[in-house]
């Protein structure tokens, strides 16, 4: 089994990246669930002013007509108003860059922000979109077949599990 990172020390290791890039104009949206966890760690560590938003990108998936709907479906909350904000969208893991255009597309449907920076735990390297993470806590490679999930305990503790990938349906 590979030894994966702790999840905990890439948070701060970000939180020291973005230390320099967040004003007063500053606004974070994460993307559920693992990204909408980081982002709450992330909007209150670095002390983000504008309140924290969260996406919900199942509708907006390209593999919606074969996955369908989730259990866990949970509506958008963009509190503030999109347009001319420089936006750091948060997410936990980035595989292929399909769950990214996803986020971008609703977050548009909101409004046209100034600028979008993409702020991952872990990138992983396999884009299929030509989709780059600004801000990066680690590069990670993934055995074939394996899921790199971000799981958070009772405490609130950030921790990553490697899991089975489902077969293609």
């Amino acid at each position: 089994m590979m030894g994966l990172p702790d999840a905990e020390a890439l948070v701060t290791e970000l939180v020291h990246k973005l230390k320099g890039r967040v004003t007063p104009q500053t606004a974070m949206v994460g993307i559920r669930t693992g990204g909408a966890w980081l982002a709450e760690r992330l909007h209150e560590r670095l002390g983000v002013k504008v309140p924290l938003g969260t996406l919900d990108i199942s509708f907006y998936r390209d593999d919606y007509n074969q996955a369908g709907l989730h259990a866990s479906l949970q509506p958008s909350q963009i509190p503030f108003d999109v347009n001319g904000c420089d936006i750091l969208l948060v997410d936990d893991v980035l595989y292929t860059g399909r769950t990214t255009r996803a986020a971008l597309n609703e977050l548009f449907d909101y409004g046209r922000p100034k600028c979008v920076h993409l702020v991952v735990l872990v990138d992983r390297a396999e884009q299929q979109l030509p989709i780059a993470a600004q801000f990066v806590g680690a590069t990670l490679t993934v055995p074939d077949g394996k899921i790199l999930r971000l799981a958070r305990d009772d405490a609130g503790r950030l921790d990553f599990k490697l899991t089975d990938a489902k077969p293609a349906a």
